[in-house]
């Protein structure tokens, strides 16, 4: 299991520093601005410019009237958009986890090992959980370096609550791709149905602001359960839970799925309908 681990995550890390080093240096960027942004004169601005634009458009980073606390201030520059950014990290990646290898045709090479299913899923699913969290890793080391610098009331600790909710989101739709992936007929597909469930619930969860007729909607979808930067003012431990509970079950269908069935070859497969 410890040589299938060693072995992905190696493979992984261009996109860890890739998605890592980019989104760091976003990040350095944001918190170095706040001081200008937060000027008196910015800040009259500022609110001139979003009262000109449709609430409609602005319901898609949360609250504004909170944009000049610390807590609002990261969730709107920062987190309000990151689950559909690293969210396209976390489901490609769950989505070729274990039907990467099968449309290439290796998968079955690797298994004519003396390897388990099991033993091959877990290092899979471990080195995907790492990936992740070395990623956010790197991404919170780009928003702390510049802190001191700043006037920015937010504290070292304070700054990991938001990646919490991140983590929690991107660990459960790299599930639900893994998932997908084992119940779909192609990779590509399971990437496409996870994308568009995420997109959706983005789209709803920012229109349901402003729109009661979707409110019904939004606490069916996973985005109504992430915080962001709003994490700052106090961690809603049930969603986080949810959330990685609905990713652990997600993995264990997903195994269960994986030990069942044969191997493809190729990417060879059905809907296995009679």
């Amino acid at each position: 299991m410890w040589t299938i681990f060693r072995h992905t995550l190696a493979r992984m890390i261009g996109q860890v520093l890739g998605w890592g080093l980019v989104m760091a240096l976003l990040g350095w960027y944001i918190i170095a601005l706040y001081d200008t942004f937060s000027a008196p004169d910015s800040r009259q601005a500022f609110t001139q410019m979003m009262d000109a634009y449709p609430p409609e458009l602005m319901s898609f980073f949360g609250d504004i009237g909170r944009i000049f606390e610390p807590s609002g201030f990261i969730n709107f520059t920062v987190f309000s958009y990151m689950p559909v950014v690293l969210g396209i990290f976390a489901i490609q990646a769950g989505g070729s986890l274990l039907a990467g290898d099968e449309e290439k045709g290796t998968l079955d090479l690797v298994l004519a090992h003396p390897v388990s299913r099991t033993a091959f899923f877990v290092g899979r699913a471990a080195a995907f959980v790492a990936a992740t969290l070395c990623i956010l890793f790197i991404f919170w080391l780009g928003l702390v370096i510049p802190l001191p610098q700043t006037s920015l009331a937010v504290g070292v600790g304070e700054m990991l609550l938001p990646f919490l909710s991140l983590l929690g989101l991107l660990l459960f739709l790299g599930a639900l791709a893994l998932l997908l992936s084992m119940l779909l007929p192609s990779q590509r597909m399971a990437v496409l149905a996870a994308g568009l469930l995420l997109v959706a619930s983005y789209i709803i969860n920012s229109l349901g602001r402003i729109d009661p007729g979707l409110v019904k909607l939004d606490p069916y979808l996973p985005l109504h359960y992430y915080q962001g930067g709003m994490a700052i003012d106090g961690v809603e431990w049930g969603w986080l839970a949810g959330l990685l509970g609905c990713a652990l079950l997600f993995s264990l269908l997903a195994w269960r799925l994986f030990e069942k069935r044969q191997i493809r070859v190729s990417g060879e497969a059905g809907w296995h309908l009679p």
